[in-house]
C-alpha cells in the first residue's frame, strides 16, 4: 500500500473528509481511504479532566491506495480546503524512508492515539513501556511529569515540529 500526502486547511480536516465522501460516492468502488490521524491529550479545566482529540499532524490527511488514479487526484484538488499534494502538486509521490516509518508508526495504533504507559528509572529518565511513544524515545525533547505530556520531535517531507504526546505513570512500588 501506498501512502500520499496531502495538506488542507488546518482544523478543518475532518469538514475535508465529510466533503469528499458526500460529493465523490463514485469514488467508493476504488480501493483508497483518506486517513486522519488524532492524539488523546488530558486536558484540565476548572478542575475537570477531559479527553480532548488533537491532531498529530496539524494540515496533513494522509491518503491510502495502490495506485493514485488522475480522477481521485482532480476531485481532491477541486474541494474547498485543499492546498497541495506533497512534496509537489504537479507529481506528487508517496510516502518512504523515515517518513513513511513515521506515519506506520502511528497507524499501527490507530487513528487515535492514546496515553503511553511509562516509567522513569534511577536517573528519571523516561522509559516507555506500551504506546505510541515506544519507538519514539530518541525523538522525545522535554517531559512534563505533572501535566503528563512529553514533548516530541517529528520530521516529515524535511520540515521537524514538535507534538505532545501524553503519558500514564506505571507506578512500580506497589
Amino acid at each position: 500500500m501506498n501512502y500520499y500526502a496531502l495538506q488542507v486547511k488546518t482544523r478543518a480536516e475532518e469538514n475535508f473528509i465529510r466533503l469528499f465522501s458526500r460529493t465523490n460516492a463514485t469514488h467508493q468502488t476504488m480501493p483508497f481511504r483518506l486517513i486522519f490521524l488524532k492524539r488523546a491529550m488530558p486536558v484540565k479545566k476548572a478542575g475537570i479532566v477531559q479527553k480532548k482529540l488533537e491532531p498529530i499532524f496539524p494540515g496533513y490527511i494522509f491518503l491510502e491506495s495502490e495506485s493514485f488514479s488522475i480522477a481521485i487526484r482532480w476531485a481532491l484538488r477541486t474541494l474547498p480546503g485543499f492546498f497541495r499534494f506533497l512534496p509537489d502538486t504537479q507529481s506528487p509521490k508517496p510516502l518512504e524512508g523515515r517518513d513513511l516509518a513515521t506515519l506506520k508508526h502511528f497507524l499501527s495504533f490507530g487513528n487515535v492515539a492514546e496515553r503511553s504507559i511509562v516509567r522513569f528509572d534511577e536517573n528519571d529518565r523516561i522509559v516507555v513501556q506500551e504506546g505510541p511513544l515506544k519507538g519514539l524515545e530518541g525523538r522525545i525533547v522535554k517531559v512534563d511529569k505533572r501535566k503528563g505530556r512529553a514533548k516530541v520531535k517529528l520530521d516529515m517531507y524535511d520540515e521537524a515540529f514538535l507534538i505532545d504526546l501524553a503519558f500514564e505513570v506505571l507506578d512500580t512500588k506497589k
